[in-house]
């Protein structure tokens, strides 16, 4: 299956993007780097900056329909950039309006409450979120992972990245069922 991996040019936190990247790619699965931007993007170590990753695809030119799933990794930065990013935006209230499976960890659900695709869900995410997320219709839980499937599609979030086990596993389950 190819997963997108949705970030901003600088911003994400590494371990968010690069964990989940490693188990998609151990488990058979080809990880593909979507920005706003082409080039490379800057990831960061909480606030320090940490690597830099070549994107694969620019999302103004990328389909949700060409991938079987969509992680969003956080960092407090990357999900506020694409919160106001209107293709970003669009690309992945794609994944919901074709019931394609979305994980997201941390902030990262601040982009899909601007993409309006909260609303009777129930998720997690960093604390600091929860009333966004409930102001935008979802309900919010203190859980390390949750997968949520009372909408178009399953949503696999998590809280911060001590969950990052917890994540990989539920978004790999839950994007193998998709594909098998």
């Amino acid at each position: 299956m190819r997963i997108a991996f949705l970030v901003a040019p600088e911003g994400v936190e590494q371990v968010e993007l690069t964990e989940p990247w490693q188990a998609a790619s151990d488990a058979g699965h080809e990880p593909v780097l979507v920005s706003t931007e082409s080039g490379k993007i800057q990831a960061f170590n909480h606030l320090d900056k940490a690597d830099t990753f070549s994107v694969d695809e620019v999302v103004g030119e990328a389909s949700a329909g060409s991938f079987g799933g969509l992680v969003l990794p956080g960092g407090v930065a990357n999900p506020d950039f694409l919160r106001m990013d209107e293709k970003a935006v669009a690309f992945v209230k794609g994944f919901f309006e074709q019931g394609r499976p979305v994980a997201a960890i941390c902030h990262a659900p601040w982009t899909l409450v601007e993409a309006d695709v909260v609303r009777g869900r129930v998720l997690t995410s960093w604390p600091s979120l929860a009333t966004d997320i409930r102001n935008a219709g979802g309900t919010w839980v203190d859980e390390q992972v949750k997968i949520c499937d009372h909408g178009p599609n399953q949503l696999v979030t998590s809280r911060k990245p001590d969950d990052l086990k917890a994540f990989c596993d539920a978004f790999l389950h839950v994007f193998a069922g998709e594909a098998g």
